[in-house]
């Protein structure tokens, strides 16, 4: 079993004493769902070696027998494995959680003695302790903060083997949605060397003044070595063609054990901002040069854009207006739960982004760094959330984390302290949320700093008074009334809409749980997808908003309860395939294509005679609608409530005819052939649809 387990870390022993290493820890290890009844501590013998630093017991100990736990791969997420169960919480999508374990082994060679070793994992739901070799290196109070944690005097070289243990409690709950179970986010081993860059320990945000564009570079070293060291710190900047565009370097010396930082200020001359449109990236490489030798390196990706938020009007971008047009999302995905592959992740940004999505609010929580960097190279504004309203140690140390891993992202426009929290428009909420937003300001003084609410607004003591920004949360018939009140605060909406939809379904059925997805439903606090748009988009003062949801989400199966497991909120479905909202969305935002899109279906058998209704969702100025040929009807677009006729059902096609000059050419369409004879339509269903559509749930 030993030589099986160092067969697994192979790749691991292949370290070298140069440049770093982030080596990945995803794949191999041993999982056990259920915790480990340990027998209690009798005699003074036992009690006195258990208080011994290295004396674990059960899966903690480091020779502990898992030969018969299952193997697994990270990310992992046993909870969305198992069975859905009535008795379980429904906001957490009916499903059972509890306690599991993790264990892994790898070996090190021997010249890795003396560099400095870091175990990083990215997320463990929910609370949970991690130990090497037996010794407890970390316990840890959130299911979405990652850490780094420096294992150097923990571990063993040459032939011996080191053993990870983790414990993840998610019998703990964070939020009232779905939020999975285990190691869900990568795990790695970094190698560097005694002196090295600090993990998250650049910072590289360029800023713009009088007229001149400078990137300040703050760059933190530690130093594990036994005595003082002396690097020289090499920075360069890269545009996105690959060209060299500023270069710097200033000596560093770092004490033994020590810390140390290094400042230097780099000039770029017109750079290419970063905008959704043209999300151009430069690279921030930062080298520690010991003589020749380099010892460790750093790159990064920034961008260069000015970011304002005004209180008359609106959200400003590189100087130009801009109206966030954007969705919340959790990050939960069919079939796998939490534990979401990168590749899911690009899938679903895409998917948004093509709908006319610029920003998007990771709600309500830190999303993965991999997803922060998709946004960055996407062109998608991100509102960076935080879960827990708290400045005591721990919590305050979330926080941290957080802006210090994400400040240098172009993409990120706005910290969010909170969300929907009782204690919003009380003294103790002004109390917490202005020493949260003092710590945020400590390591980011860039950006504007926001929180989500849904009550206080107006109580005398609140916590949108230390805001930058105040969000606000469906309260739409305050949107005037507190604009009038405070003239100078900058707002938006944080979270709106909340309407219902079955993709695929166009009559609403409530005993089968089933919504029309026509856009006439909405929970009692939200608004219907038009509507809601169109309360923000005819007031200037108001910068954006967020819908709720750009995707649908396990847990919280609002307004129905078992057996949906899931909600019926999301613009895409579990999948990420359109709903009609899509479409919706589609016609208010996309202002550089006309689109048109019908909907429902047109099969309804039976139905012969009986008017059916008909949604066109389109941006273009006027349409005509006609069956087999002949017009039903036609007339202009509302800019926000669209079209929509009463079509007596035949068999047939059903087609809508765009009546007015477009702004560009389709593919196909010659540069002689009239706009107007654009079409498209809506087909009968073919066979098997309902079957098919009950697969891709």
């Amino acid at each position: 079993m030993l030589k099986q387990r160092i067969l697994i870390l192979a790749l691991l022993a292949c370290g070298h004493a140069g440049a770093g290493e982030r080596l990945s820890l995803d794949a191999g290890w041993r999982f056990l769902q259920g915790d480990v009844a340990l027998p209690a501590i009798q005699g003074h013998g036992a009690s006195y070696l258990s208080a011994q630093t290295g004396q674990a017991h059960g899966p903690a100990q480091a020779d502990y027998d898992d030969s018969d736990w299952r193997r697994v791969d990270l990310p992992h997420d046993w909870a969305v494995e198992g069975p859905y169960d009535a008795a379980q919480n429904k906001s957490q999508g009916y499903r059972p959680r509890g306690i599991g374990w993790y264990r892994r082994y790898f070996t090190l060679p021997a010249s890795d003695r003396g560099r400095h070793l870091e175990l990083q994992l990215d997320a463990v739901a929910t609370h949970s302790t991690v130990w090497v070799n037996g010794i407890v290196v970390n316990r840890n109070w959130s299911g979405y903060n990652g850490r780094a944690l420096d294992i150097t005097p923990y571990v063993r070289y040459g032939d011996e083997v080191n053993t990870i243990a983790v414990r993840a409690d998610a019998e703990v709950m964070e939020g009232w949605w779905y939020e999975g179970a285990g190691i869900y986010r990568h795990t790695w081993l970094v190698k560097r060397d005694a002196l090295h860059i600090a993990t998250d320990g650049v910072h590289a945000n360029p800023v713009l003044k009088d007229g001149r564009w400078t990137l300040p570079v703050t760059v933190q070293l530690e130093s594990s070595a036994e005595a003082p060291r002396k690097a020289v710190l090499d920075v360069r900047v890269v545009d996105p063609a690959g060209a060299e565009v500023a270069h710097g370097s200033v000596p560093v010396r770092v004490d033994a054990l020590g810390k140390a930082s290094a400042q230097l200020a780099l000039a770029v001359r017109d750079p290419k901002l970063w905008s959704p449109g043209h999300p151009d990236l430069y690279r921030v490489r930062t080298t520690l040069r010991d003589g020749a030798a380099e010892i460790d390196s750093n790159e990064l990706r920034t961008g260069f854009r000015t970011i304002r938020f005004d209180a008359a009007r609106g959200f400003f971008l590189n100087g130009e207006p801009v109206k966030l047009q954007g969705v919340a999302i959790h990050q939960d995905h069919a079939g796998v739960g939490v534990a979401v592959p990168d590749s899911i992740w690009e899938f679903r940004l895409r998917q948004l982004k093509a709908m006319g999505v610029n920003a998007i609010r990771f709600a309500h929580n830190a999303p993965a760094a991999e997803v922060v960097d998709l946004a960055d190279r996407l062109g998608l504004m991100v509102m960076d959330e935080n879960r827990n309203f708290n400045p005591s140690a721990d919590y305050l140390g979330q926080l941290r984390w957080l802006v210090q891993r994400d400040r240098n992202h172009p993409s990120v426009i706005l910290w969010s302290i909170f969300n929907e929290e009782q204690l919003q428009g009380s003294e103790t909420g002004y109390q917490i949320a202005r020493r949260m937003v003092a710590a945020v300001k400590e390591l980011d003084p860039t950006r504007p700093v926001t929180a989500a609410m849904n009550a206080g607004l107006f109580a005398d003591r609140n916590a949108a008074q230390a805001l930058d920004v105040a969000g606000i949360n469906y309260q739409v018939w305050e949107y005037d009334r507190f604009h009038k009140t405070f003239p100078d605060k900058p707002v938006f909406s944080s979270e709106d809409t909340s309407a219902f939809m079955s993709r695929g379904e166009y009559t609403t059925d409530w005993n089968r749980h089933l919504v029309a997805s026509l856009d006439d439903d909405a929970a009692g606090w939200g608004q219907t997808q038009r509507r809601s748009w169109k309360l923000i988009d005819e007031r200037p003062f108001l910068a954006g908003g967020f819908v709720w949801t750009g995707i649908d989400y396990r847990g919280e199966p609002t307004p129905h309860e078992w057996p949906s497991a899931s909600s019926f909120f999301g613009i895409l479905d579990l999948c990420g395939f359109p709903k009609t909202a899509f479409y919706i969305r589609q016609a208010l935002w996309r202002k550089d294509i006309t689109m048109v899109k019908l909907a429902p279906h047109w099969t309804w058998p039976g139905r012969e005679g009986q008017p059916v209704k008909v949604l066109v969702a389109s941006n273009a100025p006027r349409v005509r609608l006609l069956l087999n040929g002949a017009v039903i009807g036609e007339r202009d677009v509302d800019p926000y409530d669209m079209a929509t006729f009463e079509a007596p059902y035949a068999p047939g096609r059903l087609r809508r005819w765009r009546c007015a000059p477009a702004p560009r050419l389709w593919p196909r369409q010659r540069a002689d052939t009239p706009a107007a004879c654009w079409c498209s339509r809506a087909r009968p269903r073919r066979a098997g649809w309902r079957r098919r559509r009950r697969e891709s749930r």
